[in-house]
């Protein structure tokens, strides 16, 4: 089979004299490219997802220690934070759809190596491809969508993309859990491997060839730089403990990021040109997305915790807890993308933020054997309504406020922020968590307990809630954890909906400058770069 990247369609591409290519496709192959956009990153999305219900199954076949196996799914998170940048940067580079084919191609034969992987090492390389691939393949299936969709229909187009996305994740444990009870770990892996086949086939059938960004060439360099400042950041907040290699990992994580600003600032054809953040929205809108994903990342890391090892539900009833959330956010991204679309932004994604923030504070209310009906349900329908007003426009903020020849960029800069965000959110608030929790056990020092029972607590104070399961607990101590970690779990809720507040702060005073496609051309901007154009915009206004 040949892939017919160059071939000359119905949608190949123009330059305006400006230099921003315009590829928009006919209107019946638009659905295509949806569909193949939201396939592609499903693929991604689902496996980051779904690895999690193999484990233990995993562990068990290969005899492997608990820390050894949860390295399958950390080295995957690795390889994936530190590589988005130069998956978007490709696919400016070498044509959209040739790195998503690529990128499809290549998950699904490391899928394949994955499920027949005889050792942990075989897996983990075969985890580190396809983190490889998931980096290349979920910039450009949004920036696929970026380029091939008009500015009236883009809106509804990412309203989709999200929301089915966001669907197809949340119903990846459910069919990972019985892939694992029926055939085992490896059905997790194999099941990628017939998806990324028929992805594959509809992208070279039915979706256009995008065009490389004119004149540009990869930033080796830059590629490097960054891809090491960010694998070694996401390796310090992996690590349980301050030490050595933590510290060692910071510090390069530090001098690789500086050297990548400066290499960037005069790089003749930079992978990232830092002008794109000179630009209000694009700045501001990513700077939300860091902000709302760390708080969104730290409260579902957390609730189940606390619904599971406080409140008494099973693993199946914590899970459903969830699906009014994810079926807003799924569902209601997709209804109401295009309408949301047509209001200020800046007006849309404060209220969002705002009413996200109230969801926090209202799951920050309850305390132990409540009533999900009562006390959890509310909150959680909060967040689900504040993130659905905010997915689509934030998203179609970002990839509206930069022309279409760097659309993969973008978007690689905006999924790298939320990926990171979510990293930064699980190592930093879980240090948090464990320091207040034992601040909330010396607290109740003398609330019943002996010195015995009080400095086995505080020995155990990393296990958090997991410590009511210990069989050997007096009843005052099984109180005194749940207290301790209600406490915990409250202050952790308040942070991010600090952190929601803020990003809708930023998002009232930064993103109320007109748009990049709806800049009005005044008399001196014909054939003026479209940064310098929209930076006089910003200027004057």
């Amino acid at each position: 089979m040949t892939l017919a990247f160059g071939a000359r369609q119905p949608c190949d591409n123009c330059s305006t004299p400006s230099g921003v290519v315009q590829q928009h496709c006919e209107e019946s192959r638009r659905s295509w490219v949806l569909a193949a956009a939201i396939c592609g990153s499903s693929l991604a999305f689902i496996e980051g997802s779904v690895v999690n219900l193999a484990l233990p199954d995993l562990q068990a076949a290969l005899g492997l220690s608990a820390e050894a196996v949860q390295w399958t799914v950390n080295i995957y998170l690795l390889v994936v934070s530190a590589l988005l940048l130069v998956g978007g940067a490709s696919g400016d580079r070498f044509g959209l759809r040739r790195v998503f084919v690529c990128g499809i191609l290549f998950f699904g034969v490391a899928s394949l190596a994955a499920a027949l992987a005889p050792t942990l090492n075989a897996l983990l390389l075969a985890r580190t491809v396809q983190g490889m691939a998931a980096a290349a393949v979920i910039p450009t299936s949004l920036a696929l969508i970026s380029v091939h969709f008009p500015e009236s229909e883009r809106g509804k187009a990412i309203g989709l993309w999200a929301g089915a996305s966001a669907l197809t994740t949340s119903l990846g444990p459910v069919l990972g859990g019985n892939l694992v009870d029926q055939f085992g770990w490896p059905s997790v892996f194999m099941a990628m491997v017939p998806l990324a086949g028929m992805t594959a086939l509809l992208t070279v059938y039915r979706v256009p060839p995008s065009a490389p960004r004119p004149g540009a060439t990869l930033d080796l360099v830059g590629a490097t730089l960054i891809a090491l400042a960010l694998a070694t950041i996401t390796f310090a907040s992996l690590q349980k403990a301050l030490n050595a290699t933590t510290i060692a990992a910071v510090v390069m994580a530090i001098a690789s990021g500086l050297a990548w600003v400066r290499w960037e600032r005069q790089a003749p054809n930079a992978m990232v040109p830092l002008s794109l953040f000179l630009e209000r929205r694009f700045a501001g809108a990513n700077l939300m997305t860091l902000l709302l994903y760390f708080a969104l990342s730290g409260v579902l890391f957390f609730l189940p915790f606390n619904l599971i090892q406080i409140q008494g539900y099973s693993a199946a009833q914590a899970g459903a807890a969830f699906l009014p959330l994810t079926l807003l956010i799924g569902i209601g991204s997709s209804v109401f993308g295009e309408r949301l679309s047509q209001h200020p932004p800046h007006r849309v994604l404060t209220l969002g933020a705002f009413i996200t923030a109230c969801g926090y504070v209202a799951l920050s209310l309850p305390g132990s054997r409540t009533s999900y009906l009562q006390h959890w349900l509310p909150g959680i329908v909060l967040v689900g309504l504040g993130m659905t007003l905010v997915v689509a426009p934030l998203t179609t903020v970002v990839m509206g406020a930069v022309s279409s020849s760097q659309a993969g960029v973008a978007s690689g800069i905006n999924n790298t922020a939320s990926r990171i965000a979510g990293v930064l959110a699980l190592a930093l608030l879980s240090a948090v968590a464990v320091a207040g929790f034992e601040l909330g056990l010396l607290e109740l020092a003398d609330d019943g307990l002996s010195r015995l029972e009080h400095q086995y607590l505080i020995e155990n104070a990393e296990r958090l809630a997991g410590l009511t399961a210990d069989p050997i607990l007096s009843e005052a101590q099984r109180s005194a954890v749940e207290a301790a970690y209600i406490g915990v779990f409250r202050r952790i809720l308040w942070v991010c909906a600090g952190l929601a507040l803020g990003s809708a702060l930023i998002a009232w005073v930064s993103l109320r400058v007109p748009l990049l496609p709806s800049t009005p051309a005044r008399p001196g901007d014909a054939g003026m770069p479209d940064r310098e154009a929209r930076r006089r915009t910003i200027s004057e206004e």
